[in-house]
């Protein structure tokens, strides 16, 4: 037997309702409730799981006209149409009638004349059998109208009506909606419970949901019905303010490299092209800089005099460096142009301009531009993750011990690097991942700064240098198919997206 205390004062009131009432529709009980319908039907749920209550479903169908059963009703079904049309003349040529009729009415009409047996085609004429009466079909078209209707309240006998009304929505010409209501009755257990407990349905017992020092005082509590927690019970999910989940990684990544000794640098986004090309020596005439792939402004800058030379002297001959160079002839008015910045090594290495000595260590994590048709993995602007160490005897296992130690603090157990190319730097690798489901990904490109690059800037020692793609790396993270994501002002999805998931640091 069910205690009193399992119910609350609101449930005891929805179990005297429909004592008083016997079995109500969902929409009764919530008429005759003072609580409202969330209240209304959360208590009788309850009262339904404990077993006071049955809920038994009422399910029924209501049909309506299509646009084209509304054009039908109105000129007829396209059988009738056409048999008017037969029955002045006694018979008619089937090409005569394709001539007065559109093709759609005429291929639908002959099937369901002969289907109907209204009417037979011989030689190519077609001819009434007879003028029949309005079929079944058509009594119910003409009732429907412009109304919705049980197949009860459609004028013919409710299992022919159910078989027409088939046939209709075979055509198209009925539409067809299904209506739930539940009902709610008072069980036998549930009688039990009242007839034991008849005391507190009848009276208004003081519902106590927290113990507060006046009650302790006076001894009210004794008189009230203390609420118990029910722990079990799901909470109402709150969705606080929070950092955007992107964001978040773009927090950890730098937080990782600082505590690592690195320096965080800025720079601006609009470079010439001799910061973000030339001094990498990247030849001018190389495909990354032409105009569909590059954001090239109309606007020119002033060349470093101090450098120009030696940038000058590396790419058409090698300078000092031993190289051959690009041979040709180098152009400032190329490297005078302005662009906006399609990596952040055009940050690092004018840092390194500007601080040629050892050691150096810093990194830049910041928006890079560049000309790309957009889809699901490819977006015009994009984070990019710049680093840099310059120091007496760094070397080539220095760099890949800094990025796997990176890689791991970001979560991923497995890294390799694969041997790669880029014009500035040598050797070169490509650094990879994996994930489980996706296998190895690759998430940018390292090496050593060649010295076509380091020399023109009075660098002796050696540079580390790396440049990673952080957008894919949040793509993995957060489990994203498409990088446009990652950008947009999903509200749904910054509300579901779990915290833990951008916290692998």
């Amino acid at each position: 037997m069910m205690d009193h205390e399992r119910l609350t004062s609101k449930e005891r009131s929805i179990l005297r309702i429909l004592l008083e009432s016997g079995s109500l529709f969902e929409d009764e009980l919530v008429e005759k409730s003072p609580f409202g319908r969330e209240q209304t039907i959360r208590s009788v749920m309850v009262l339904s799981e404990i077993g006071f209550v049955r809920v038994e479903e009422n399910r029924w169908e209501l049909y309506s006209l299509t646009e084209e059963g509304k054009l039908y009703v109105e000129k007829g079904l396209p059988e009738r149409q056409v048999l008017e049309y037969i029955l002045g003349k006694r018979k008619a040529q089937i090409k005569e009638i394709k001539e007065v009729f559109p093709p759609e009415i005429v291929s639908i009409a002959l099937g369901w004349l002969k289907k109907k047996g209204w009417a037979r085609i011989d030689k190519g004429w077609l001819e009434p059998v007879e003028k029949p009466d309005p079929g079944e079909d058509e009594i119910i078209l003409s009732r429907l109208g412009d109304k919705t209707l049980p197949p009860d309240e459609l004028g013919i006998e409710r299992g022919r009506a159910l078989d027409v009304l088939k046939v209709l929505r075979s055509r198209g010409l009925v539409d067809v909606t299904v209506q739930k209501q539940r009902i709610f009755s008072v069980t036998d257990e549930g009688r039990r419970w009242v007839d034991l407990n008849r005391d507190l349905i009848e009276r208004d017992v003081k519902e106590i949901t927290r113990i507060t020092p006046e009650l302790l005082r006076t001894g009210g509590w004794k008189d009230g019905y203390i609420v118990p927690y029910d722990v079990t019970l799901k909470a109402k999910e709150i969705y606080p303010a929070k950092i955007h989940p992107y964001q978040r990684i773009l927090d950890t990544i730098r937080r990782i490299f600082i505590e690592m000794g690195f320096t965080e640098i800025k720079g601006e986004i609009v470079q010439s092209s001799f910061w973000n090309f030339d001094v990498l020596f990247q030849p001018q005439d190389h495909p990354a800089r032409e105009m569909q792939d590059t954001f090239y402004l109309d606007l020119e800058d002033e060349l470093p005099e101090a450098l120009v030379d030696k940038v000058r002297a590396v790419h058409e001959h090698g300078g000092d460096t031993g190289s051959k160079g690009w041979g040709g002839r180098w152009r400032e008015d190329i490297a005078r142009q302005k662009l906006l910045r399609t990596h952040t090594t055009a940050i690092t290495i004018r840092y390194l301009a500007e601080h040629p000595n050892p050691p150096v260590k810093v990194f830049c994590i910041d928006r890079v531009y560049r000309r790309e048709t957009m889809d699901a993995t490819h977006t015009p602007e994009f984070e990019q993750l710049e680093g840099i160490v310059m120091d007496e005897g760094v070397s080539f296992a220095n760099l890949l011990g800094c990025l796997s130690t990176f890689y791991h603090l970001m979560g991923f157990e497995d890294v390799r690097f694969r041997p790669g190319y880029f014009p500035y730097t040598e050797p070169s690798v490509e650094a990879e991942v994996y994930v489980d489901g996706m296998g190895w990904i690759e998430l940018g490109g390292a090496g050593i700064f060649r010295e076509e690059v380091t020399r023109p800037l009075g660098i002796r020692a050696p540079v580390l240098a790396w440049g990673l793609g952080v957008s894919r790396l949040g793509m993995i993270i957060l489990g994203l198919d498409d990088l446009r994501k990652l950008y947009h002002s999903d509200i749904d999805w910054l509300k579901k997206v779990k915290l833990s998931e951008t916290l692998k640091y």
